[in-house]
């Protein structure tokens, strides 16, 4: 299993191009916006590809059929040589490969909410949520509900390099600089505190992909919807298709998306490969 060189991405960029499947968290690795890793089976003339992004999420993808990359690729997954300093959620494509992994896990796959005991030696499958924004509903929802008047702004590098929580700007984003130029956030200030945050975890061509940040303890209380409301107004006067993905066990984020015009359109097996300290 060869680990490419940078000046060599370009070589994942077309196949990565053809996946069907939500992807644009590999581009940013692919595209050297942020420092990931990309394997390959072969320099030359790679047939099969895996792309992980500093966040936790990785990408397999091309042909399920070379078996030195396969047998590299269980080890990787089970973290036999200790390659793996964290856990790992990958989807791959194409469907094929769902078939390809179960065969190549074999008793080692398993849902998520049967890892009851957190046992590192296994891999975790859960689902994650494609959605499709449909404008319309999304104009009809503004139109009926009345949005408070909250103290919204630019999210700007001093608020990127301060921001605390899970789901921020810099840990999609390589530096404040690189956000605040090439990328987008709206920050809600309540008692003087910033408590959401609604920002492009990723951008690429006419489409930008929402990351959404509310402080726990200010949750329930119409912010993180202002927020997105921010940015997907941004996206329609800049002619940006908004996009957005998760965790079919996230509630919060799942439901979100549909008041928001979000259509859940495709639910993806992902498979959670986990490390020496269970997250």
């Amino acid at each position: 299993m060869i680990l490419l060189d940078k000046k060599d991405y370009y070589r994942v960029l077309n196949p990565l191009k053809e996946v069907k499947i939500n992807h644009l968290f590999a581009r940013t690795v692919v595209e050297n916006i942020i420092t990931g890793s990309v394997y390959v089976d072969n320099i030359i003339n790679p047939k099969v590809y895996y792309v992980y992004h500093p966040y936790g999420n990785s990408l397999l993808f091309g042909d399920t059929n070379q078996n030195d990359f396969n047998s590299w690729f269980l080890d990787y997954a089970l973290n036999i040589s200790k390659l793996r300093t964290g856990f790992e959620c990958v989807q791959a494509y194409p469907e094929s490969w769902q078939q390809a992994l179960s065969v190549l896990f074999g008793k080692k796959l398993i849902k998520i909410e049967d890892n009851t005991n957190k046992d590192i030696s296994k891999i975790e499958v859960f689902s994650r949520v494609n959605f499709k924004f449909k404008k319309s509903v999304y104009l009809d929802f503004k139109k009926k509900n009345f949005l408070n008047d909250f103290n919204i702004c630019r999210t700007d590098k001093k608020m990127f390099e301060e921001m605390k929580g899970k789901v921020l700007p810099k840990y999609f984003w390589e530096n404040a600089d690189r956000f605040y130029v090439q990328g987008i956030g709206f920050s809600l200030k309540y008692n003087d505190k910033i408590v959401s945050t609604a920002f492009s975890a990723f951008i690429f061509e006419n489409q930008l992909e929402i990351g959404i940040e509310t402080v726990e303890d200010n949750r329930g209380k119409g912010f993180a919807l202002a927020t997105c409301c921010a940015i997907i107004d941004y996206c329609l006067a800049n002619n940006y298709e908004p996009i957005w993905s998760c965790r079919l066990d996230n509630t919060g984020s799942y439901n979100l998306a549909q008041k928001l015009g979000f259509e859940p359109t495709m639910y993806i097996p992902a498979y959670k490969l986990l490390s020496n300290s269970y997250v």
